[in-house]
């Protein structure tokens, strides 16, 4: 059981860390060029992260449905799944596009500084433009993950980013010829790499021999509204779950504001340090999801519950290794990011609460994706609802403003929030594997 996890797992989080290296990347590059693009980028950036995550959850219904088939060996109903789930990706790609392109004609409504406008709405558009590629790239991705081929994704992904740093070189300081368009070049590297990322796997779909006979289903079949629907359901629930969980640490920062700037960029320094072990948990976990599916198709469900409690256990493991460098390190990873010393002073106290909620996040994510993985996932909705807004946002403002604790007040929410959410998510599994 831990094998096949880590054999599926560790692609997917080299993967997704390749993304933040990437992200840092972005903003180093953009930084060097001028301060005030970066401003820009990171107000896009942030706001922009809730479109991309929503539509990488949506694509998330695939994978179980392709697990459960390839299970059974139906490589018929997988290349007809994937068209449709091509088609319901396009379709969202298209509300997402419209969505984006209003807040971008509104953008100068949300109390952004005047001077910083012209350089967000092009970066904006050139990433609302890449909307298509991106749901297209998510599409094939799941279906990779879903026949347990992590690999194939993790090097395109790999490839896409190396492509976006040597994109980012050359138009935002105008080398080898090019125009120096600074946070625009940004935008259109970026744009470009979605491209060829989603190009590229159409073109091992089609092209490669192993893959044929999904190839061959995925011509002849025939776009189902019945099926698509299918497919927005399952992805849907997960979308709306990734959603509210980053809308309430988004959120979350409006308090923070409220406390002072030490405290916010104490808090961009801590969030900094998290994403990475998010991208480790959430990657180990998504494997999760993998194999339970495929258990699932073939009706073991005795090996799915082993498969769940292996992931459980691997993932707080990961979670616990993880924690040490970040505890020893509490008192001058900030230094990496600021000589200030207020800062420093606050990143090495919230860390407590960053380390504390290591263990309810991957006890969420490991259920959440095996519930994904039976097809269960609209308990995830009022589960995530409950857990980050009726009690991470009020008991964060409770302890941070009210009580006065500050920042870790803040970050001492989110424990209970996603500990909560967690053994909310078991139980619901449980329940599902009592009824069979």
């Amino acid at each position: 059981m831990y094998g096949a996890l880590v054999r599926i797992g560790v692609p997917i989080v080299i993967g997704q860390i390749g993304n933040v290296v990437l992200g840092f990347a972005d903003n180093i590059m953009v930084g060097h060029h001028s301060t005030e693009e970066l401003g820009a980028a990171g107000f896009v950036n942030t706001m922009f992260t809730l479109v991309v995550l929503f539509s990488t959850g949506f694509s998330y219904g695939l994978t179980p449905l392709v697990g459960s088939m390839f299970g059974r060996g139906d490589s018929d109903g997988i290349g007809r799944a994937v068209k449709n789930s091509l088609a319901a990706n396009m379709v969202l790609s298209v509300v997402l596009v419209a969505v984006a392109s209003v807040f971008c004609l509104n953008i100068h409504r949300f109390g952004q500084p005047e001077e910083l406008l012209p350089l967000m709405r092009p970066y904006l558009w050139v990433n609302i433009a890449s909307l298509p590629f991106l749901c297209c790239f998510n599409t094939f991705k799941q279906f990779f993950d879903g026949i347990t081929d992590t690999k194939t994704p993790m090097f395109i992904i790999i490839g896409g980013n190396l492509l976006n740093i040597f994109g980012n070189w050359v138009l935002i300081y105008g080398e080898l010829g090019a125009p120096e368009l600074g946070l625009l070049g940004a935008g259109v590297s970026t744009a470009l790499s979605r491209v060829l990322m989603a190009a590229a796997c159409v073109a091992v779909f089609f092209r490669m021999r192993r893959y044929e006979a999904f190839g061959r289903a995925f011509v002849a079949g025939r776009v189902s509204r019945t099926e698509a629907w299918r497919l927005a359901s399952l992805g849907l629930p997960v979308a709306m779950q990734l959603g509210m969980e980053t809308a309430a640490f988004s959120l979350s920062a409006i308090f923070v504001g409220w406390i002072g700037t030490t405290a916010l960029a104490a808090h961009q320094v801590t969030l900094t340090v998290s994403q990475l072990l998010y991208m480790v948990s959430s990657g180990m976990a998504a494997a999760v999801a993998v194999r339970v599916s495929y258990f699932a198709g073939q009706g073991d469900y005795g090996s799915v519950w082993r498969t769940a409690m292996c992931g459980m256990r691997l993932v707080l493991g990961i979670a616990f290794v993880l924690s040490v460098p970040v505890f020893l390190l509490r008192d001058t990873v900030s230094w990496w990011f600021t000589d200030s010393a207020e800062v420093s002073v606050l990143v090495a106290q919230t860390v407590f609460a960053l380390i504390a909620y290591q263990i309810g996040d991957g006890i969420q994510y490991t259920f959440a994706n095996a519930l994904r993985g039976i097809q269960c996932v609209r308990p995830l909705i009022w589960i995530a609802f409950f857990s980050y807004f009726v009690v991470s946002l009020p008991l964060g403002w409770l302890l941070g403003i009210r009580l006065g604790f500050g920042l870790v007040g803040v970050w001492c929410a989110f424990p209970v929030c996603l500990t909560l959410a967690g053994v909310m998510y078991f139980v619901c599994f449980k329940r599902r594997m009592e009824r069979g």
